[in-house]
């Protein structure tokens, strides 16, 4: 063994016994081996004489990398020795059968390399050098069935390598491989094909591995050569008599069906496609997929009569005359319930789509009036095979009760694999809605008639077909009950299925009756079956939390649209909830049972709708609000009397108790309108304001329990939604309380509070906001970085996130003062000392902010600034000293020239132009407020810094004064771009 066989040897070891560093020698040795000019003839005399699989694989790699990398540098002796050896080792050539057999018995992957370096020699060599490659090779099958297996490999090798789409071709591959084939047809295509029919013919009883490959390699060839050469009168029964053959191996006859499939597969025009379809007399292989599911040939045959029709179909969209299309419709009738049949029992070929192609089927119904008896079975065949397929899985039953990991998991994988069999359901159901219908109706009564135990997928499955149709019929025909959907209603709403209690049942249950509650508002007598399937235990009294949990949202949904309907029924409605309502403020809600959207507060919200409306007599609606604010303010109290003598294990529990009351209080006033509590019944109101006096005392008791505050926040907008501004006496506590210990988190939620008086009240909220002002502003000023945020690593923390959000925030505030007429709240004695920070931080936020929309709103507040605090072009004292002089030397100066004069300011953004209009306006207003003061600063000074030739800037002049803001507008956008034009780089952007 020499040194290189040894260092190949070590480098391919990886047993992890070689010391890493005597490998990285050996791999070091062996790429200075490759570098050297005489490698090639080199690997080629050690593949004549060494054995090692391991320095067989390492000297082709080589050979061919030399080939592929070295070929134009070349010489015509080199060339022709790499030819000459090559084709030996293949045993192509009857030099050296002794090496020739010791390749040829060896390894697949050492055969399938060296079949990869003769491809690599046919890249660059045929036809223009080696003309005669597969001329030459033919002869030589001959010898046997080893030089035929390598005579595939090749092929192969050919078509892995260069000629297959499967893989991505760069532009030179596409134009060799147009040259091979090109000419391969011309020369020798045909008596390749001959051969592989031969070698069939001989070796099908003695050798059916062979057979396989030979046919798994035709299986490529097929979708470029002449079809002619395979469907013919030969080869087509020799196919379809291998693959009808009784006890004969299942892969020499999967891979006959291969080969017909390849046939069925070629592109070609429709016309001439459907006569070869209509040869290969495809019932023939029908009784095949009717065997074992799990074998080979069932596989095979079922990718083949799945690939028929799919092109069958494509025919019959695609040819044009009616005898055509009769033809196709016909071979589509023949094919499809085999198809039906592979969809519903077989493994179906990964490159199979079942929707598209029953889609696509579908879609030539659309236009046939009326569907023969033969489509309407095969619309019945379809609706079986989404009802099969929508199915969910039984061994995943418990999972998905429990709901854990693995039930989860299952549950969105089949979310997301109905989502297209949904729309076909609906796509059958506009072109047979009533044979829809009838298969619905058919598949509940089949459901209800099941065992509780062994078809709980088949009840899910047949509630989601009534429940996903629904996308496909209108309103009015849910109103009016058409077709069967008032016996389909009815029967869904009293029916109680035995398996009630699985999870999924139970949902889609209360889901489709959702669905469908249109029907109920114009037949109201089916209300009572409603009301008592969302009240028993297949609803809110379900034994799973999740259902009813979701029960309560769906309940809610449902008194929305039923609203005063359901008056009478209020009493019954009350009783039944009433241990729901005790139980939700009572469990214990620090586990996670809780989380999410549905927390079950939608019961209250329901109550509150309920009981909420005006059809209620004033008495009634009393008694029942007091009936449960009473006890849930009397909880709150006891909570509150015992919170400091709390102990560390408790105070979760109470602290969750309490988040849990005010989530339901605030839900049930919901309910609640402003003008029922304020103007007809000011006693609702009262109940109400009492509330949030006890809930504002746990602003009190617990000052630093964030969820806590969150809550009542909460709470406190809702109370200004419904008590309007009679809740203005209770805000001056509550705004202190909430300031007092307020993090940067909860800060941001004041300040959305806030800005919710201010829109709903404006200007009657002045002297709450000038109390509170100064010291929200002297909280966050301190805060928030004046000339923006840090960036870089280590800066994108949570803290600095909850300050951008807090910084985003106070910009909104400000803007809603300033937009409100409510400005003069900065000028007050004790906000002015925050006069002067705020105005920097909005100067340099409108000119440098990442965030164009938040520019904007900045450019927005000082326009609104500059007419509340201006005195007008003609004089006057200021209302605030030094205002004008700021606004005229600064913002005007770097906000409406430099800002736009930097690179990115980009014209071309949507918001960006938006953004510019408001600086044009605020040009505009600055003109209007100041006059020719501006005027004359802007133009000599501004204008001058930024080097802006004299005619632009008496063009300036006159366009603001012409007062046509869209041709001003125009006008400054083009003299901004001449000015970035001709920049010298002298200014200096601030």
């Amino acid at each position: 063994m020499d040194d290189l066989e040894k260092a190949v040897l070590i480098s391919f070891d990886e047993r992890g016994t070689v010391d890493s560093a005597l490998k990285s020698q050996a791999v070091a040795f062996c790429q200075q081996m490759k570098e050297s000019p005489t490698v090639g003839r080199v690997c080629i005399e050690k593949l004549v004489f060494c054995k090692l699989v391991q320095v067989q694989f390492w000297c082709l790699q080589t050979v061919q990398e030399v080939i592929s990398g070295r070929y134009s540098l070349l010489s015509l002796e080199e060339k022709d020795f790499f030819r000459k050896s090559v084709f030996s080792l293949c045993g192509f050539d009857g030099v050296d059968d002794e090496n020739a057999a010791r390749f040829l018995d060896g390894p697949a992957f050492i055969k399938n390399k060296l079949a990869q370096v003769l491809v690599t020699l046919i890249y660059f060599e045929y036809p223009l050098v080696w003309s005669s490659v597969f001329v030459d090779l033919l002869p030589q099958l001959s010898k046997g069935a080893r030089v035929i297996d390598m005579f595939c490999r090749v092929l192969n090798a050919l078509d892995d390598e260069l000629i297959s789409l499967d893989y991505t071709r760069t532009a030179d591959e596409m134009v060799v491989a147009t040259r091979v084939k090109d000419a391969m047809r011309q020369q020798c295509i045909g008596q390749i094909v001959r051969v592989w029919y031969d070698i069939v013919c001989m070796y099908r009883n003695t050798d059916q591995e062979l057979c396989s490959g030979v046919l798994d390699t035709m299986r490529r060839y097929i979708s470029w050569i002449d079809i002619g050469l395979v469907m013919n009168d030969i080869f087509m029964p020799l196919l379809f008599e291998l693959i009808l053959v009784d006890g004969g191996s299942e892969q020499l006859r999967g891979a006959a069906c291969s080969c017909v499939l390849a046939v069925v597969f070629k592109r070609m025009e429709p016309q001439p496609k459907l006569n070869i379809l209509q040869g290969i007399q495809i019932d023939r292989v029908f009784g095949l997929v009717t065997g074992d599911s799990d074998s080979e040939l069932v596989s095979k045959a079922a990718a083949l009569i799945t690939g028929f029709a799919v092109e069958v179909l494509d025919c019959n969209r695609r040819v044009s005359t009616e005898d055509a299309k009769k033809v196709s419709t016909d071979l589509l009738n023949e094919v499809l319930p085999s198809v039906f049949y592979v969809m519903q029992n077989c493994e179906v070929d990964a490159t199979f789509s079942i929707v598209q192609f029953l889609s696509g089927y579908v879609t030539t119904m659309k236009s046939l009036s009326p569907l023969t008896e033969k489509q309407l079975l095969h619309v019945r065949q379809i609706l079986e095979v989404i009802r099969s397929q929508i199915r969910y899985d039984p061994a995943y039953r418990g999972n998905l009760d429990t709901l854990d990991k693995i039930g989860r998991e299952e549950e969105d994988r089949m979310v997301e694999f109905r989502k297209d069999l949904f729309v076909l359901l609906c796509n059958v159901g506009r072109v047979a809605p009533e044979v829809t219908q009838v298969f619905i109706r058919n598949a509940l009564n089949s459901a209800v008639a099941s065992s509780s135990d062994v078809n709980v997928e088949e009840v899910e499955a047949a509630l989601s077909l009534l429940h996903a149709i629904r996308e496909s019929l209108s309103d009015e025909s849910i109103r009016n009950g058409s077709g069967l959907l008032s016996e389909l209603v009815p029967m869904l709403i009293s029916t109680r299925f035995p398996c009630h209690s699985s999870r999924l049942v139970a949902l889609m249950y209360l889901e489709t009756i959702t669905r469908y509650m249109k029907f109920v508002m114009e037949n109201t007598q089916y209300i009572p079956m409603v009301l008592t399937a969302f009240l028993d235990d297949r609803g809110i009294h379900h034994q799973n939390l999740h259902v009813s949990r979701r029960a309560s949202y769906l309940f809610m949904r449902v008194v929305k649209l039923l609203k005063a309907k359901l008056v009478p029924f209020i009493e019954k409605i009350l009783q039944s909830l009433q241990d729901t309502v005790s139980h939700f403020t009572s469990m214990d809600f620090t586990s996670n049972q809780c989380s999410g959207a549905e927390d079950g507060s939608h019961i209250f919200e329901a109550i509150g709708i309920l009981i909420g409306m005006e059809d209620v007599p004033l008495e009634k609606q009393s008694e029942y609000l007091a009936s449960l604010l009473t006890p849930l303010c009397r909880q709150i109290e006891v909570l509150l009397m015992n919170a400091k003598i709390l102990n560390p294990e408790e105070s979760p529990a109470k602290v969750a108790n309490i988040q849990q009351i005010i989530m339901a209080i605030n839900a049930l006033s919901k309910g609640f309108s402003e003008r029922l509590v304020n103007a007809s019944r000011p006693s609702i109101g009262l109940m109400f304001k009492q509330t949030l006096d006890v809930l504002l005392q746990i602003l009190i008791a617990f000052p630093k329990i964030e969820p806590l505050r969150s809550k009542v926040t909460s709470f406190i907008h809702r109370m200004i939604d419904t008590l309007g501004a009679s809740v203005f006496p209770y805000l001056p506590k509550a705004l202190e309380q909430l300031l007092a210990e307020s993090e940067t988190k909860e800060m941001v939620g004041l300040l959305v509070l806030l800005n919710q008086l201010i829109c709903k009240f404006n200007t009657s909220v002045h002297g709450i906001l000038e109390e509170i002002f100064p010291a929200i502003a002297g909280r966050i000023f301190t805060v928030i970085p004046r000339n923006g945020f840090p960036s870089g690593p280590g800066t994108n923390t949570e803290e600095m996130r909850e300050l951008q959000e807090l910084q985003k925030t106070l910009y909104t505030f400000l803007h809603v003062i300033a937009t409100h007429g409510l400005s003069s709240i900065f000028l007050s004695t004790k906000s002015r000392a925050y006069l002067e920070p705020m105005m920097q931080l909005l100067l340099f936020t409108a000119c440098h902010h990442k965030d164009t929309v938040v520019r904007k709103a900045c450019v927005q507040i000082f326009i609104r600034l500059i007419k509340d605090w201006s005195v007008g072009p003609y004089g006057g004292e200021e209302k605030v000293p030094g205002f004008q002089c700021f606004v005229i030397e600064v913002f005007a100066t770097n906000c409406c020239l430099y800002s736009v004069l930097d690179k990115s300011f980009d014209f071309r953004d949507a918001n960006t132009l938006v953004l510019f209009g408001e600086i044009v306006m605020a040009q505009t207003i600055m003109y209007e407020k100041f006059g020719n003061e501006f005027l004359f600063h802007f133009v000599s000074k501004s204008f001058q810094s930024a080097h802006c030739p004299q005619d632009l800037a008496e063009q300036y002049c006159q366009k603001l004064q012409a007062a046509d803001i869209k041709a001003f507008r125009s006008f400054y956008q083009s003299l901004i771009e001449n000015l970035r034009g001709q920049q010298n780089g002298n200014l200096v952007f601030r």
